[in-house]
């Protein structure tokens, strides 16, 4: 009898154990999927000043543009929890597509070989930036269903776990697309 009671301990021990690294693991995979997009956002960071200065020299006189994009910038550094970073960001993409769009007035910008490379790099770092995000949702995802799976929530409960926060979408992404021929 006390062999039964001692093996149902030592399974119960074991479970513990194993849905405790498990918590640990995805812990550690959000946090590692969160620190992919910051790589990425820091890469955007350095190369908005690059890509204002080259726009600045044909479009001089776009310069609320150029202050509000220096602004986005520096309150998405400053931004700490994941919805600032995500909601400043998604600001900082809709004005980089106003620059761009400026661009478009300006032949000599749209073929100066600079601005190209940066536009190129812009466009990579965005893509970048979308898988990362994409990646750190699928992760938080399962670290936030793990919590929430019974028997596993009572492992959760007593690490004192709490779901983490999704990179949010921006809303204006999120209607129909109107395509105009």
């Amino acid at each position: 009898m006390i062999w039964i009671i001692l093996g149902i301990v030592a399974v119960i021990v074991l479970w513990f154990i194993v849905t405790y690294n498990g918590f640990i693991n995805l812990k550690n995979r959000v946090e590692n999927a969160w620190a992919q997009i910051d790589v990425q956002l820091k890469r955007r960071y350095d190369l908005i000043p690059n890509l204002v200065n080259t726009v600045k020299g044909y479009a001089a006189h776009e310069k609320e543009i150029f202050e509000n994009l220096g602004e986005l910038r520096a309150k998405a550094m400053g931004a700490q929890s994941v919805k600032e970073v995500g909601d400043t960001n998604n600001q900082i993409t809709q004005a980089l597509k106003t620059i761009f769009a400026v661009a478009e007035n300006y032949p000599e910008l749209k073929a100066n070989e600079n601005f190209l490379k940066l536009q190129e790099e812009l466009t990579n770092t965005e893509n970048k930036i979308a898988f990362a995000r994409q990646f750190y949702n699928d992760i938080v995802m399962q670290y936030n269903a793990a919590q929430q799976r019974i028997p596993a929530s009572i492992v959760a409960n007593m690490m004192r776990l709490t779901p983490k926060e999704y990179y949010p979408v921006d809303e204006g992404e999120r209607g129909p697309i109107n395509v105009q021929f």
